[in-house]
């Protein structure tokens, strides 16, 4: 079973991991090294890290569709695709390449939440389940016959970086246990209903921007939904803070955004539209993440002048 594993980000290591330790793995795909950090230094993607600890070969093309990439892939004759938040959608012409065809992991319960921000798009409809799914790939976007799926509940308070390692550990095992059902023959074929169908966008860096005049719960599920990235966003007497813990408080009156004293869990109750929320952990600008009291606590004179957060301006998070 020779299988040419397509993966980039860090949620594709665990699975890579999974399929690696039952499966051959004679190539690995990723995505080019891109710059990161404040340096804006080249950074090689954590699938490309993984493979090559493991000794697994690594082909990274801007396009796995261009003809270089497809003569390279047809030449390894590999019996089958695994495909793992890659980045790129694969061609008819490549996805015909290997013999058992190609199947993608998927980190939501399809239909549901297709495309590139499946996670966040569950925190930010307050779902309280979600999953992950393996299906055959077709051209579309995430559109192919499902063969399995695999259900979690959402915690209250839980972070889209909380929920993604949780998906990821259990999208590896129902991803190698499907590989293991293709090479058996005993892989099905569920098309996906039209009901309930829907689909995600990327993530743009301003999506964390908390906006205090909507009700408390909406505050909370997309300062969960944005941790650890692009990161909670508010401002706070001219400085940006991310929120990095929230949970919804018991109701509680006050303008949006006002600092309305203590919380019931040690945090800061902040005012919303409708309800409060409760601010537990922050990362004031240039600083590591605190604890919110400890924060409140330690703001230079003048600094509580108007203890009121506000949504920040939006060329502050381009």
């Amino acid at each position: 079973m020779r299988v040419v594993f397509f993966g980039t980000p860090e949620f594709a290591v665990p699975a890579l991991a999974a399929v690696a330790d039952r499966f051959e793995v004679v190539l690995a795909v990723a995505q080019p090294d891109r710059p990161k950090g404040r340096g804006r230094a080249l950074a090689a993607p954590p699938v490309k890290e993984a493979a090559l600890a493991r000794g697994i070969a690594v082909l990274q093309v801007e396009s796995p569709n261009a003809p270089a990439a497809l003569s390279a892939l047809k030449a390894l004759s590999p019996d089958l695709f695994v495909v793992v938040a890659y980045g790129a959608l694969l061609s008819a012409e490549l996805l015909a390449v290997p013999k058992l065809g190609a199947i993608n992991l998927h980190a939501s319960l399809l239909p549901r939440y297709r495309g590139a921000s499946p996670i966040q798009a569950a925190l930010l409809d307050g779902a309280t389940e979600t999953g992950a799914s393996t299906m055959w790939m077709d051209e579309g976007l995430d559109t192919g016959d499902v063969i399995a799926t695999t259900t979690l509940p959402i915690g209250p308070d839980e972070t889209a970086g909380e929920l993604s390692e949780r998906l990821a550990s259990s999208g590896a095992r129902l991803l190698a246990d499907t590989i293991a059902a293709v090479e058996n023959g005993t892989a099905t074929r569920t098309p996906q209903p039209a009901e309930g169908a829907s689909v995600t966008k990327k993530i743009r860096k301003d999506a964390g921007r908390l906006d205090f005049t909507q009700p408390a719960a909406r505050v909370h599920d997309r300062a969960r939904a944005m941790t650890p990235w692009p990161g909670a966003l508010a401002e706070f007497a001219g400085e940006p803070v991310r929120f990095a813990r929230t949970r919804v408080a018991p109701a509680v009156a006050g303008a949006p955004g006002a600092v309305l004293g203590d919380g019931p869990s040690g945090g800061l109750l902040v005012a919303c539209g409708e309800g409060a929320i409760e601010v537990l952990r922050v990362v004031p600008a240039g600083r590591a993440e605190m604890d919110a009291q400890a924060w409140w606590r330690g703001l230079r004179k003048g600094k509580d002048d108007a203890p009121r957060f506000i949504t920040p301006h939006r060329e502050e998070t381009s």
